[in-house]
């Protein structure tokens, strides 16, 4: 089902950096969960959301393609690509890894503000979770991460994160329906408390368990 341009979060950008800003709207709104697996936007719709042509769209999202962020379902449609259990496997692995690599790095340099932020996000992903506002709890839980791989202080690793997070980003939704998020929100707090006391091995490990839970929880939900 092709979403409308009225459904779609976007909003008109300057036309000066009009190529630019689609894309970065584009990443976010993939990241956010704003294009659920299994639905398909077009270029017409997207053009029209954004107030534009339909050259910078179109080249934004030949951008996300070869990112393996979107794939293209059918003539000027594209969607979220299906996720196998090999390619769950493999972003699962490779997110351990990396993302690991960060919050140790983290753990050394993490500001009171930083924690401070951890704590806020927390609170409102335990109220998103309780609520079971996914729609919610997804943004919060992409900024508590993201608040921690920023503060490791390298543009490396952050690029590689986010690509890795707008392969599996939009399947975070889905474990809303699963109940996997109250476990999700206990790992986060094992990470922040860890990070707290400048702790890098036990924060790579409660990230670790929480990459492994939420990777546990989609395989039930995959044919």
């Amino acid at each position: 089902m092709a979403l409308t341009n009225r459904s779609l979060p976007l909003r008109p950008v300057p036309r000066e950096t009009v190529q630019d800003h689609v894309y970065r709207q584009l990443k976010e709104l993939i990241l956010n969960g704003g294009i659920e697996p299994g639905r398909t936007v077009t270029i017409q719709s997207l053009s029209d959301a954004f107030g534009v042509s339909a050259m910078p769209v179109r080249e934004a999202l030949h951008r996300l393609v070869a990112e393996k962020a979107l794939t293209v379902v059918a003539g000027r449609s594209v969607g979220i690509p299906p996720l196998s259990i090999d390619r769950l496997e493999d972003l699962t692995r490779a997110r351990i890894e990396i993302e690991g690599v960060a919050t140790e790095w983290a753990a050394r340099v993490m500001s009171a503000g930083d924690l401070a932020k951890l704590d806020d996000l927390i609170a409102t992903m335990e109220a998103a979770q309780a609520a079971g506002d996914g729609k919610r709890y997804v943004p919060a839980n992409r900024d508590f991460h993201f608040t921690v791989y920023r503060a490791a202080e390298s543009e490396t690793l952050l690029s590689i994160i986010e690509s890795l997070w707008l392969r599996i980003g939009p399947y975070f939704d889905l474990l809303n329906a699963a109940g996997g998020l109250r476990a999700s929100n206990a790992e986060h707090r094992r990470i922040r408390d860890a990070l707290g006391r400048g702790d890098g091995l036990e924060a790579r490990t409660a990230l670790k368990a929480d990459i492994e839970g939420a990777a546990k929880t989609l395989r039930t939900l995959l044919p």
